[in-house]
């Protein structure tokens, strides 16, 4: 017999017996709560909407408390997702409260892709827990469990409708996160605007199929407050830490030249509306809901994607096992599948290679063939060349020799004409010679 059959019959057996006496499990309840305050609570609160719409003084209100931050740089290109976690204690319960801070959103000129970064990172939450849930060996007990909560989306008062940004946001948000809108700043408009601003707001949310959350109304303790709070969404809310003596008591205001503000004034705004809900009746629900509606969203359509399922074909209920051995064999057939392919497209790219070399080493060789013939033809050429010039020097050579021996011999025959020359020229300065001293012999034989 199968093992979920055998649960199956033992759920259909299942007998209510009487005590006769005290047992004690009735404890159980304290017990779960001392174990609950001992161990600590986390809630997590991502903060959407445009820049100056008072986010960060709304969370100080809401707590109570100062929390240390550093002024966000709105330089980015995009939006940026800012977390900061903090411990806070209240009578002898621990809270650790995880504040996210949508940095930039609604800054851009294109807005299209604003929702991109918020929407991924809700999703790395969610991933981050399913990989723990998947470890063999889990430490849920010491995990910081970062799952959104709830996400206050912050609408600016214009008093008309919802900007597009806004309506885009959250459809692509409410599968994914508790959405509870708020209308930030509502000082900024009239009662009757306020009014007729929170029914246009409904409206367009209904038509858009914008899911919002619901405060259950299924407990009989909180469904009467809870059913009337329903009606009061979207919270028009003011935020503010400065205080002054209203009375005898100090209270949260903001002042202004017409007047003062009272943030914990039902009759001025709907911030004690919105921590009671959020905070002192449906936190817990809140946590719930995260765990059990959005991340089991995402954990189902997950696994889906990996290939696991519930049951079969048949619409048998089909066990983990089975799942996986199914998943393996598929997995190993498409790996085999692949192989033979890269396979066969290794051997189909060999042969395109091989062709390829051999063409290459034919278009080689016939490159080799043409410079070799060319080769030759140019030595040829060369060679007749230089033979040319050979014959060209000897010949040279040759003429080189007879006008050399031409030009002895002319050299030879010019000093034998300077002899002969020089023989005449001697030759009549002697006659010359003779004539004077005949002359002068005759006028001196005159003489004596």
């Amino acid at each position: 017999m199968a093992a979920t059959e055998i649960v199956r019959q033992m759920g259909e057996g299942c007998r209510s017996l009487p005590l006769s006496a005290h047992v004690g499990f009735d404890s159980l309840p304290d017990q779960l709560v001392t174990k609950s305050v001992n161990h600590g609570f986390c809630f997590n609160i991502l903060c959407v909407g445009e820049t100056g719409l008072g986010k960060s003084t709304l969370m100080d209100t809401l707590f109570n408390t100062k929390f240390e931050s550093e002024p966000n740089s709105h330089s980015q290109p995009g939006v940026q997702l800012k977390s900061s976690t903090y411990d806070l204690t209240e009578s002898n319960v621990r809270l650790k409260l995880t504040v996210i801070n949508s940095i930039g959103f609604g800054d851009q000129i294109n807005k299209e892709d604003s929702y991109k970064p918020i929407v991924e990172f809700i999703d790395s939450q969610y991933e981050a827990y399913l990989q723990e849930e998947l470890k063999i060996k889990r430490v849920f007990h010491n995990y910081h469990d970062s799952r959104i909560h709830a996400c206050l989306y912050f609408i600016a008062p214009t008093g008309h409708s919802l900007k597009s940004l806004d309506l885009v946001t959250m459809k692509k948000l409410d599968s994914k996160v508790n959405i509870i809108p708020i209308i930030a700043k509502s000082d900024a408009i009239s009662k009757s605007e306020l009014t007729k601003f929170k029914i246009k707001i409904t409206s367009e949310l209904v038509s858009n199929g914008v899911q919002i959350y619901q405060f259950p109304t299924d407990d009989e303790t909180v469904a009467e407050i809870n059913g009337t709070m329903n009606a009061h969404l979207p919270f028009a809310v003011v935020g503010s830490t400065e205080e002054a003596k209203i009375g005898n008591k100090m209270m949260k205001v903001r002042q202004y030249p017409w007047g003062t503000i009272q943030v914990e004034n039902e009759s001025h705004c709907d911030f004690i509306k919105l921590r009671e809900m959020l905070i002192r009746v449906n936190m817990e629900d809140l946590r719930e809901q995260t765990h059990t509606h959005h991340y089991e969203l995402y954990r189902r359509c997950k696994l889906e994607e990996m290939g696991f399922k519930d049951t079969d074909p048949d619409s048998k209920p089909f066990s983990l096992q089975e799942t996986y051995e199914a998943k393996r064999n598929e997995f190993l057939g498409d790996l085999q599948k692949k192989e033979e392919e890269m396979r066969q497209m290794f051997v189909q790219r060999v042969k395109e290679k091989e062709a390829e070399l051999k063409e290459a080493e034919k278009e080689l060789h016939e490159k080799f063939d043409r410079l070799k013939k060319l080769h030759q033809e140019e030595k040829k050429k060369l060679e007749d060349k230089k033979k040319s010039l050979d014959d060209e020097v000897n010949e040279f050579k040759k003429r080189k020799t007879a006008t050399e021996l031409l030009q002895s011999q002319q050299a030879g025959g010019s000093q034998t004409l300077k002899r002969e020359k020089e023989r005449k020229n001697c030759y009549l300065c002697a006659v010359l010679q003779l004539i004077l001293l005949s002359a002068a012999w005759g006028s001196w034989s005159g003489f004596f």
